[in-house]
């Protein structure tokens, strides 16, 4: 199974990696252990600025508001 290599320090990982939310699980599923990993706005966020972006911000880019 493909993993993120972040998975141990990402703050969307950890904070939504057992929850029921639909959106959450699909991200999961396409960004964190799957075929679009490499397109994570996350890792390119954590890239630019040196740090880690906010726990909501999704893999997406946009901020979960739940």
């Amino acid at each position: 199974m493909l993993e993120c290599e972040l998975l141990n320090v990402c703050g969307f990982f950890i904070k939504y990696m057992d929850s029921n939310n639909l959106a959450c699980r699909s991200f999961i599923n396409k960004y964190c252990r799957g075929d679009m990993m490499d397109r994570c706005e996350r890792k390119k966020y954590r890239k630019e600025h040196g740090e880690a972006p906010p726990d909501n911000m999704m893999p997406s880019g946009k901020m979960l508001n739940i």
